[in-house]
């Protein structure tokens, strides 16, 4: 109903079916898939009607709740249970608006405010929110003051706490795929939720770097505008995670050596690891990731580096099995580099370096070594060397 309202593209649709019961549902042919409350799978569209129903907070945490659906819950019921007024409107089948929490006043006033006291007793609300942030503050939207203090609270009684990784990734990924992905972290950063749910990229908001190459100054803001760089220049969700833990070692560089952060990077590598097993991140967002917190100057300093460098990582970085996963770590160090102030439309050549070497290092002739008599090491040894000679040549071409 919002997006509609809003004239935004239309996802999916969510039916909330009144007065019904589990056992009429499934005699009519629609299939359970809810276990905490029924929710149901249509037999042609696949698409999901949930039963009315209302919740009753019965412990901490997000699970602590005892739902009650029954043919005698109201709609209006139903919506009161929902988190901002704007998610709290439904439109019948004959097209009639239904709003007992004035969503639309909300929608017209650019509101993000939520429904009732109870807001405070779900900490999923938390990410919720700041993922709606994300997706609705570029279109003038904010957060009503009123429900930035109650997400202050449910931090504050340790609420988020009790969130399960899979939960917390799954907004994460969410908010990554939307265009302006920063809003989803400075939104929880703003109501202190980013220092427990990703304390390492809390971290990293007032650590100075040298003013020289970081205008901006400011770790923290580096890394938003770094990720705002990377959804500039990719819609791929991996590539804006690992612009976003690309610096995640300059968050515990000792102060006395500020502004260097000499060694972040191999920093960043265990704080990134412990990030990625607390959370459960996939093995394809933490793969990129890794390699970019690890080889990012490496890139940054293209210029300088021997051609013998060059083809070493490279090789680290499995080029040659996976292509695509150079290409997806140039895009995160060109973003890095370009989330800096005054920097935000400046060229990356670096980037053209490694793809040279690249492509004239696939070029080297394996099979012809083979026949030349070369095996097991003393082959590896000859396609490394001839590759590095081929990228030497290339780059004296240039």
């Amino acid at each position: 109903m919002r997006d509609k309202l809003l004239g935004l593209p239309i996802k999916d649709r969510d039916w909330v079916v009144v007065g019904a019961t589990p056992e009429e549902m499934l005699a009519q042919g629609y299939s359970q898939v809810g276990q905490d409350f029924p929710v149901f799978l249509h037999p042609e569209t696949k698409e999901e009607y949930a039963l009315a129903r209302t919740e009753r907070k019965t412990a901490a945490g997000y699970k602590g709740f005892e739902v009650r659906a029954a043919p005698d819950v109201t709609l209006a019921q139903d919506l009161e249970r929902r988190d901002l007024t704007i998610n709290a409107m439904a439109m019948t089948l004959d097209g009639e608006l239904v709003d007992p929490l004035n969503g639309s006043r909300d929608l017209q006033q650019q509101l993000l405010r939520h429904v009732s006291p109870a807001f405070v007793e779900d900490p999923v609300r938390v990410l919720r929110v700041a993922r709606f942030a994300t997706r609705l503050v570029p279109l003038g939207f904010k957060i009503a003051a009123e429900t930035q203090t109650l997400l202050r609270q449910i931090v504050a009684a340790g609420e988020v706490d009790a969130l399960v990784p899979e939960r917390v990734w799954a907004e994460i990924e969410r908010a990554l795929n939307e265009p302006r992905p920063s809003i989803f972290f400075t939104t929880l950063r703003d109501c202190g939720a980013l220092a427990r749910i990703l304390p390492e990229v809390d971290a990293l908001f007032g650590v100075p770097q040298p003013e020289k190459h970081h205008p901006e100054i400011d770790t923290g803001i580096h890394t938003m505008m770094v990720l705002e760089s990377a959804a500039k220049l990719t819609t791929d969700a991996e590539v804006r995670f690992a612009a976003l833990c690309h610096d995640l070692g300059k968050g515990n560089t000792p102060r006395e050596q500020w502004p260097s952060h000499h060694g972040h990077e191999e920093r960043g590598v265990k704080l990134l690891l412990s990030l990625c097993e607390r959370l459960r991140v996939p093995k394809n967002f933490r793969e990129l990731a890794l390699l970019a917190a690890r080889y990012h100057t490496h890139c940054h300093r293209a210029a300088e580096l021997r051609p013998g460098t060059l083809l070493k990582t490279l090789e680290s970085l499995d080029a040659f099995r996976r292509p695509e996963r150079l290409a997806q770590f140039l895009l995160t160090c060109e973003a890095d580099s370009r989330g800096r102030t005054g920097y935000e439309e400046s060229a990356y050549p670096q980037a053209a370096r490694f793809q040279l070497a690249y492509r004239v290092a696939t070029t080297v002739d394996i099979p012809h070594l083979v026949e030349q008599g070369h095996s097991g090491k003393a082959l590896a040894n000859e396609i490394h060397a001839t590759r590095v000679r081929a990228i030497s040549t290339a780059l004296s071409e240039k």
